[in-house]
């Protein structure tokens, strides 16, 4: 899917990227290791998007939205658990019972938390800025997911500055340890 524009549009597209490898998840067999390939490929993806999210978006839900530090708040605290989610199936082979419940669980998680996003805080926050202050933070977004860390990293800062300072180098270890175990990769 192309990339590109607002920040909205941005974090849309990459709510149909995941929702496509869910989909991928759903259409395998239990048990099949293209499952455990998959929430690789999900988690990699959902862990860039949320570090994006909390370096530029939600500090600008804080700034432009009434009552935005208790919507950021929020939206950092569903990241939180679906983070905890994703590290606890980092210990999971697609074959155990326990994969099963935690990929179901993070996919209901992330789209409960995709279509709160989308109904609500996208258009609010589409409402109060101003269209190249959505433009900006588009080019910010893109520009931090090439960065950011592909792994979870539950104990990790979560709001600025400690997350922008941190996020480059801990996503530049994660990146060298996919490329080393091929991880998110089919066969």
């Amino acid at each position: 899917m192309g990339h590109g524009g607002n920040v909205i549009d941005e974090l849309m597209t990459d709510h149909r990227e995941v929702e496509e490898i869910f989909g991928r998840i759903d259409r395998c067999a239990p048990g099949d290791k293209n499952r455990k390939v998959y929430a690789d490929q999900a988690t990699m993806e959902l862990v860039r998007h949320s570090v994006a999210e909390e370096a530029y978006l939600y500090p600008a839900v804080r700034r432009h939205l009434p009552n935005g530090d208790t919507l950021a708040d929020r939206e950092i605290e569903d990241h939180s658990k679906a983070e905890q989610i994703m590290k606890d199936l980092e210990s999971y082979e697609a074959g155990d019972p326990e994969f099963d419940r935690l990929v179901g669980t993070l996919m209901l998680e992330i789209r409960a938390h995709i279509a709160d996003e989308e109904q609500n805080l996208f258009p609010m926050l589409r409402a109060a800025c101003p269209p190249e202050a959505l433009d900006d933070l588009g080019d910010k977004v893109r520009q931090a997911k090439k960065v950011a860390p592909t792994r979870p990293h539950p104990s990790a800062p979560d709001t600025p500055p400690a997350n922008k300072l941190l996020a480059p180098g801990v996503g530049m270890v994660d990146r060298l340890r996919d490329a080393l175990s091929g991880r998110g990769k089919l066969d």
